[in-house]
């Protein structure tokens, strides 16, 4: 396999950053919502917690 030429390097890092000066404005909108937010940890930790005992009652199924 070949290595990448610099041009493609250069070409991909000029793209990298047009991207990200395209989403910018989006991007401070969208984090400015979300220090705004109501802060829910309950809802995202009860679900997680459930899918790990559930892993871990699977893995010790498995190993029995």
């Amino acid at each position: 396999m070949e290595s990448t030429a610099w041009w493609e390097i250069l070409l991909g890092g000029i793209v990298a950053l047009l991207v990200i000066l395209w989403f910018r404005p989006g991007l401070k909108a969208a984090i400015e919502r979300s220090r705004a937010a109501k802060k829910d940890w309950p809802a995202v930790l009860i679900p997680l917690g459930l899918v790990v005992l559930f892993v871990l009652l699977l893995v010790q199924l498995v190993r029995t």
